[in-house]
């Protein structure tokens, strides 16, 4: 039984998405493997403090699809993406800048308010372009540019931090690429336009 017509996607719209998504990949795995590692070296956390404090990124997560999925439904994806990656920046910005530790908390408060929001507006906007025969195929592709930002993401942070000696550099690059992906989310064309 057919769930809706298919449609065919343009190969720009496939790359269009997938460079958001492979932000997301770059970012997100980025800040997760050394925000510990930053609390620890940086800011002076024993290490049971930092995952203790970590743990509140995982409850916070919980929210996050709900709650942007209730804004894209509301609104519109494009909204929703808008919205989770500004407050990635912010998130990104708030540890980039190397603050006091309140900062350092609601940067981390704001990283797991949007934790799962991404992924989550990425297959309903799959679903929203291909239709529902082709919304598998469309995540698949955009997915792959996904997991190229995810191996991407850690070595250049990486390579930064060890230039540097810290890491605000990598935290400052990752608020750089959310603000971009901000933009490209806006410069969406909406569904069924062509």
């Amino acid at each position: 039984r057919r769930l809706g017509p298919a449609r065919s996607v343009p190969l720009r719209l496939i790359l269009h998405c997938g460079a958001i998504y492979a932000v997301f990949g770059f970012t997100f795995i980025s800040y997760a493997t050394f925000i510990v590692t930053t609390m620890v070296r940086e800011y002076g956390f024993s290490q049971q403090a930092a995952g203790s404090f970590w743990s509140w990124v995982g409850f916070l997560s919980l929210f996050s699809g709900p709650l942007f999925g209730m804004l894209a439904d509301r609104f519109s994806r494009r909204f929703a993406l808008m919205a989770a990656f500004s407050v990635q920046t912010l998130a990104y910005l708030l540890a980039g800048l190397h603050l006091s530790e309140p900062f350092l908390y609601l940067s981390i408060g704001c990283f797991g308010l949007v934790a799962w929001a991404i992924p989550s507006i990425m297959a309903a906007l799959s679903g929203d372009y291909a239709g529902a025969d082709k919304a598998v195929s469309m995540f698949s592709a955009i997915t792959l540019l996904f997991a190229a930002g995810q191996v991407a993401g850690p070595y250049l942070a990486g390579l930064i931090a060890e230039r540097t000696g810290a890491f605000s550099g990598s935290y400052l690059l990752a608020a750089c690429l959310t603000a971009a992906a901000v933009l490209l989310a806006l410069a969406l064309p909406r569904p069924g336009a062509r």
